[in-house]
């Protein structure tokens, strides 16, 4: 492992939950989060297309070398899915490919175990899955055919929420992976009918929830509810150090502590429990990773 990254220790380092409304890009509204905290360095923990609406988990400054450790499992989701035809896209932004009466609910409620557990699901044409270096919806929409190879992922669960008039509202709580678009095509075929998602709202990744998230008002304002970054890491462990040592860590020199286990990230606080930034730990030595300069 290379020398550990030097970052700035200032307030932008922080953790936003975003209530992401229809219409805007996961980029918009990092690039808006950064807008309010005065920094480019924002990043997100797992995307959401423009249609679908709720939580975005948002990192800034030195949080965002701590996106791959961010627990965003399992996912859950609010669906809508409306029978009687099948889009190209899976979902209502896209062009109508095939048509069908929509199935009873009994067909519907019968079919469901089979979309459940661990599956190889074949993702969406208009994905960003990549096909020779290209993303797949760039293929797509160029008038390409697209096979997409099928992918693991894991349907942990499916509650009815409320079924009438051909649309079916379910709460999926899901793994990391999984498209809830795809999951609606594959649910209209297996009642022989159509299905396309015409409605999503993410309620929760990991520990993290869309209630009391910052609204996409509040944010466009400045108005983001800016919370220790440190909370996007709960359950990792943290090394208190003192002054010597945290000197030691800011220059990115290993720290000897007998009697600590092995791990691959450990949060590192500075004596007055400030962050000092990120660790692993291997054979009793710290090795600091990322650290504030």
């Amino acid at each position: 492992m290379g020398p550990p990254i030097p970052m700035p220790a200032t307030s932008t380092d922080a953790l936003v939950l975003v209530d992401k409304p229809a219409g805007v890009t996961s980029f918009d509204v990092v690039r808006q989060v950064g807008r309010a905290l005065g920094t480019r360095r924002v990043g997100h923990a797992g995307t959401l297309d423009p249609f679908a609406t709720g939580l975005l988990v948002v990192l800034s400054g030195v949080a965002t070398r701590c996106i791959r450790f961010v627990p965003t499992e399992p996912k859950v989701y609010l669906a809508t899915i409306a029978f009687g035809s099948e889009r190209d896209t899976d979902d209502l932004t896209g062009e109508v490919m095939r048509e069908a009466e929509p199935p009873a609910i009994e067909a519907v409620r019968a079919a469901i175990p089979q979309l459940t557990g661990a599956l190889a699901q074949v993702p969406p044409a208009y994905s960003a899955k990549k096909i020779e270096g290209r993303r797949a919806y760039a293929l797509a929409r160029s008038g390409a055919t697209v096979v997409l190879e099928p992918a693991n992922v894991v349907v942990h669960a499916w509650e009815e929420v409320q079924w009438g008039d051909g649309h079916l509202v379910v709460r999926v709580t899901c793994g990391t992976g999984t498209y809830i678009r795809a999951l609606a095509r594959d649910l209209g075929r297996l009642t022989g009918s159509a299905a396309h998602l015409a409605a999503l709202r993410r309620e929760r990744c990991g520990p993290f929830v869309v209630a009391g998230a910052t609204t996409w008002e509040a944010v466009r304002r400045g108005e983001v509810q800016a919370r220790d970054a440190r909370e996007a890491l709960p359950g990792v462990p943290v090394l208190a150090l003192d002054e010597p040592e945290a000197i030691r860590a800011r220059h990115g020199a290993s720290i000897a502590r007998a009697g600590i286990s092995d791990a691959e990230v450990v949060v590192i606080n500075g004596p007055d429990a400030t962050w000092l930034g990120l660790g692993r730990v291997a054979n009793g030595v710290v090795f600091p990773t990322v650290v504030h300069a």
